[in-house]
């Protein structure tokens, strides 16, 4: 099956859009015909989680073969529950946690599977070089993808992070790190910064001939690579037939999801799904200060010219959502001469517009919520008072979303919440939103909010405690790409 640029006529196969990451003429790889194709969704939803994911996954990777042992290796063990993803009912409404896994974050969920898929591609396109996955993060994709890649033969990953700019637990999950393949970076920006750095590295590092001598390729863990937004779509099918087991729902009623959206991966994997045929309602966007999305589904305009908050939510302080390019393609029935217009428009001028008309088809599936720290902390209050249940500040985000949009759509379908991060990875926030406080540094923060609520902390949020750092590089932006370039030299 072929896999195509969302900027032009540029296609692959599923193993060469997996380990290319993206397109050369810098769009990212979509598959044309996805929707088009049968897919039984009835029948996906009566199995085990990992059959569940394997079904997806081989459809929509139909390449990949032996998916069934690839996704058994991917979880296997990693996390606490056979599940996956628990659904636990809070007040009137369902939260997804999607951060049962190996760093307590919804990425572990994709980024346990993407070094199987890697492995797979070039398996069969019979590579035998080394893969270099290069990766920014807003927090939570560097721990998971450093934790997925860790001394996996022939693979060589780096992972850049804002300075400054995730929580002291996100930081320590990813400067602690071990492994003989790993490089662990703070860059001197935002989150973006890293994310435009890193992708200009693919640009000018795709012809360099040293690295290509050494017979190493490039790619990435970042949800602009299909094999890593795939593995994603698993949860909402997963979240959809435990309602449907519980009598919440009968098979074939609309869900509502609400999802805590920054680089708008998370939330487009349930697009997809419901592209394949899964009956999801309304997608709900919900944004932190940084309301980028909220303000274009509103307006139509996609306008990254404001200031950047830093928030209590830093997996969402992003300004460029990649993953809605992928978004434009389908909803414009693949104009790919439009996608490139709105992305130059976006690099160059900062902004664009996307046309009406269009406008109109992407408001009927999507809703888009905004809220601020201070409202995100009355919401964790909230919900621990009223509920009983403790969340992070992205899913306190999502919460007040699902409120907003209760209260303005009326609608009395079952209603998702995606919690996308164990509160334990921001204990000085949440601490402080049910009114504790600490002395010392995030452990004693953790050790009081769990003194406090009698939450479990997970087990490798507890064994950060004391772990040496092992990366303590801080560089410009410029000097991402001369980074990389010195770094791989070091492997020769």
């Amino acid at each position: 099956m072929n896999y195509q640029s969302t900027r032009g006529a540029i296609f692959a196969d599923e193993a060469e859009a997996i380990l290319r990451g993206i397109a050369a003429d810098g769009g990212l790889f979509v598959d044309p015909s996805l929707g088009e194709r049968p897919f039984d969704w009835r029948r996906c939803l009566t199995l085990s989680a990992t059959e569940m994911q394997s079904m997806i996954l081989s459809h929509l990777l139909p390449g990949i073969p032996d998916m069934d042992a690839l996704v058994r290796r991917a979880y296997a063990g990693k996390f606490e529950t056979e599940d996956l993803t628990p659904l636990v009912k809070a007040g009137g409404d369902y939260v997804l946690e999607l951060f049962r896994g190996p760093t307590a974050a919804f990425k572990d969920v994709a980024l346990s599977m993407l070094p199987q898929l890697v492995a797979a591609a070039k398996e069969k396109r019979g590579e035998t070089g080394q893969t270099v996955v290069l990766t920014a993060t807003s927090g939570d994709t560097g721990k998971a993808a450093l934790e997925g890649f860790r001394d996996v033969a022939g693979t060589r990953i780096f992972v850049f992070f804002p300075h400054g700019g995730v929580s002291a637990i996100q930081r320590a999950q990813m400067v602690t790190q071990e492994g003989a393949n790993v490089t662990v970076c703070a860059v001197r920006g935002n989150f973006d910064d890293c994310q435009t750095g890193v992708k200009r590295a693919f640009a000018a590092l795709a012809g360099d001939e040293a690295i290509r001598a050494r017979g190493q390729e490039l790619t990435s863990a970042n949800s602009i690579n299909i094999g890593r937004l795939a593995p994603q779509l698993v949860y909402y099918f997963l979240a959809y037939a435990r309602l449907a087991e519980s009598g919440r729902l009968c098979v074939g009623d609309p869900v509502d999801y609400v999802v805590p959206t920054g680089n708008f991966g998370d939330i487009l994997a349930g697009w997809m799904a419901k592209r394949l045929g899964l009956p999801v309602g309304k997608l709900v966007c919900a944004s932190n200060a940084n309301r980028v999305l909220t303000d274009f589904f509103r307006s139509g305009v996609y306008d990254r010219r404001r200031d950047f908050y830093r928030t209590d939510s830093p997996s969402m302080d992003i300004l460029v959502s990649s993953n809605l390019e992928r978004l434009l393609f389908y909803v414009s029935g693949g104009d790919c001469a439009l996608v490139r217009r709105c992305m130059e428009a976006l690099a160059q001028e900062g902004f664009y517009r996307f046309p009406d008309e269009l406008m109109e088809r992407l408001r009927a599936e999507f809703s888009a919520y905004c809220c601020t720290d201070a409202e995100g902390a009355e919401e964790i209050g909230r919900l621990w008072r009223e509920e009983g249940y403790l969340c992070d500040p992205h899913t306190a985000v999502a919460a007040r979303a699902a409120r907003q949009y209760r209260e303005e759509s009326g609608t009395d379908a079952p209603l998702v919440i995606l919690s996308t991060a164990s509160p334990y990875k921001f204990p000085a926030a949440v601490l402080a939103a049910l009114g504790g406080s600490a002395e010392g540094d995030e452990f004693a923060e953790t050790d009081a909010l769990a003194s406090l609520t009698g939450v479990p902390v997970p087990r490798s949020l507890s064994a950060l405690r004391g772990k040496a750092e092992r990366h303590g590089d801080v560089i410009g932006v410029g000097e991402i790409i001369p980074y990389i370039q010195h770094k791989l030299s070091e492997d020769r």
